[in-house]
């Protein structure tokens, strides 16, 4: 039977230890949660520590037998699967009793939730028999949240076999998709992010797990998370040619996110969930047009109509009233919650030290930097013990990280096998070479330094689980990187998972800044300064580079245009302040663009 989370809102993935088990911990409370899925050593961790913790017993399954990654997953999400019922039986078999977490899971509920409704009626019933009857009807309604699992499509070099041979269909994302596609999970989805990978999405042909088993019912759905509608509608149909559904479209900030981040053009979040709100029967019939005739030509029975299409929103939401506006006015599906919970023990796997650093940080502690060897920006919180332990060995003049993991080995400037940049071998080469390379003293000094800031994320975001769980990963190997949202400056109190849950629904307020901007304003400041930066870093503009910048003013002065017409909202809060700073950045933005009229 298809079931569907009571909650509005999901906890996306975050790095790859952050919510490795959020599932575990949320799903028997209705909470769809995601985990990545490509650190298959993490996961060989995990097995063991809730084998042993819940009494089974654990098989290693080591890198010498065959397949072992795609068997780690799979295991890995049934071992979760199994964990998340036995969970949800015991809490339906618990009483009414204040405390117990089925009390907790019908509290948490959001007030409008036509289960929390029921719960009243029992809670305010002065009736005896009808008291009685709902206490055996309620446990029935209970449903668990979604194991969701995500996949970097960029993260996917190949692996050879015992004779150094490519392994065919054996690269680190395929292994993952046959690793999730062949577990026990049903009601999840695969959630791709960060671009579309032809390879990974044609090796999705091969799995019936994808398939509809009735209009709208898939044991496994496909998630895509976007930056805007033309990625949403270019994947969807690749995919759709291949008899795939795409069921619901996952938009995320650019920059106002954690981890990675993909900039637009000055595109901002209004005016594109505004192009999908206005666009998403367009973009169901076109996927429709394509899907259907593929499916029957595979030789399965076509449908009537399309499948529903979910189009969900994420990225630096901080108050009720925002999820509320995003839901109401964008007519999003929902929303999703992820910073925030890096400071919920009970949702999320933060070592101690690492938490206190996010409940203290301030505005500047949050940058945008460039420590991810996959040559992508990223959100990075300053002073944890992977920047410490990078800067150390850049004093000690040993630069760069042990490469254990190979994730995220991509660079073949000095060797035939690709290599990290990140690791050790790859920056002596590559200062080795810049040394002689006859550079002026200002382009050597920025060019070793964008060397020197790539960090070992396979590790950095791997180890905060096993300092956790005291359970041993990698040897020696214990700095942490975390990358929270910019929104991460907001909050500072370590929060219950019902104070997050009552806060996202207005019930109560943990936010620390209460002159905090909206998201949109918070959004368009990040987007000025990161064109700030891009032109303050070119050194000789090209005629090309002016009209990138002018284009990207441009988008952003229509984007303000966009919010002044929501300005006289209420539910978004103070209306003239958020006026006044649209004015401000439109200001800011008028100098960058006589700025470069000057120059140009």
């Amino acid at each position: 039977m298809q079931t569907t989370s009571p909650h509005t809102f999901q906890i996306p993935v975050m790095g790859i230890a952050y919510t490795i088990d959020t599932p575990i911990k949320v799903a028997c409370y209705g909470i769809n949660s995601a985990i990545s899925i490509i650190e298959d050593n993490l996961l060989e961790v995990m097995r063991k520590y809730y084998y042993q913790k819940n009494n089974e017993t654990y098989i290693p399954i080591t890198v010498k037998e065959e397949d072992y990654r795609t068997r780690r997953i799979t295991d890995y999400l049934n071992l979760m699967q199994r964990i998340v019922h036995f969970k949800m039986e015991r809490l339906k078999a618990a009483t009414f009793e204040t405390g117990s977490d089925l009390v907790k899971y019908f509290e948490m509920l959001p007030d409008a939730s036509v289960l929390k409704e029921k719960y009243h009626e029992w809670l305010f019933t002065s009736n005896p028999e009808k008291k009685r009857v709902l206490e055996k009807f309620l446990p029935k309604l209970v449903v668990p949240g979604a194991i969701e699992v995500n996949i970097m499509t960029k993260v996917d070099k190949n692996n050879l076999d015992k004779n150094k041979e490519v392994i065919e269909n054996g690269s680190d994302a395929l292994t993952a998709l046959k690793g999730y596609a062949q577990s026990e999970l049903i009601n999840s989805s695969v959630i791709f992010s960060a671009g579309m990978n032809p390879r990974l999405y044609n090796y999705m042909e091969t799995f019936s797990a994808f398939d509809a088993y009735q209009w709208g019912c898939f044991h496994k759905k496909v998630i895509i998370k976007v930056s805007d509608y033309r990625s949403a509608l270019i994947q969807g149909k690749y995919l759709a040619k291949k008899g795939i559904w795409v069921s619901e479209f996952r938009i995320e900030s650019g920059l106002n996110c954690g981890g990675h981040v993909f900039a637009t053009q000055g595109l901002l979040m209004g005016p594109i969930l505004q192009e999908f709100k206005a666009k998403k029967q367009e973009l169901q019939d076109s996927l429709f047009e394509l899907y259907n005739p593929a499916i029957v030509t595979r030789g399965k029975i076509g449908f009537s109509k399309p499948h529903p299409i979910k189009i969900t929103f994420q990225g630096g939401i901080g108050t009720s009233e925002e999820d509320s506006f995003l839901r109401e006015y964008y007519q999003v599906d929902g929303t999703g919650w992820g910073t925030p919970f890096l400071l919920c023990p009970e949702a999320t796997t933060v070592d101690e030290n690492t938490l206190e650093l996010l409940a203290q940080s301030k505005e500047n502690d949050v940058v945008l930097s460039k420590a991810s060897p996959l040559g992508v920006q990223f959100n990075y919180l300053k002073e944890t013990t992977a920047e410490k332990e990078r800067l150390e060995r850049i004093v000690k003049e040993k630069p760069g990280s042990p490469c254990t993991e190979k994730l995220l080995v991509s660079n073949t400037e000095f060797t035939k096998a690709p290599i990290c940049t990140a690791s050790s071998k790859y920056q002596k080469l590559k200062l080795q070479q810049l040394e002689t390379a006859n550079l002026s003293k200002e382009d050597f000094k920025r060019q070793c330094d964008d060397v020197l800031s790539k960090e070992c994320l396979c590790i950095g975001l791997s180890n905060a689980a096993a300092i956790s769980y005291e359970v041993p990963f990698l040897k020696k190997l214990k700095a942490v990187t975390i990358c929270p949202g910019p929104n991460i400056v907001n909050f500072s109190k370590i929060a219950s998972l019902r104070e997050m849950t009552d806060h996202i629904y207005g019930r109560k307020n943990i936010m620390q800044q209460a002159k905090r901007p909206t998201m949109f304003v918070t959004e368009l400041r990040l987007y000025i300064n990161f064109l700030k930066k891009e032109i303050e870093q070119t050194n000789q503009p090209s005629p090309r580079d002016f009209k990138n910048w002018e284009r990207f003013c441009n988008n952003l002065i229509a984007g303000i245009e966009h919010y002044h017409g929501l300005a006289s909202n209420n539910t978004l809060g103070n209306s003239i302040q958020f006026e006044e700073d649209l004015e401000e950045a439109k200001v800011e933005i008028m100098k960058i663009l006589e700025f470069q009229l000057q120059i140009g």
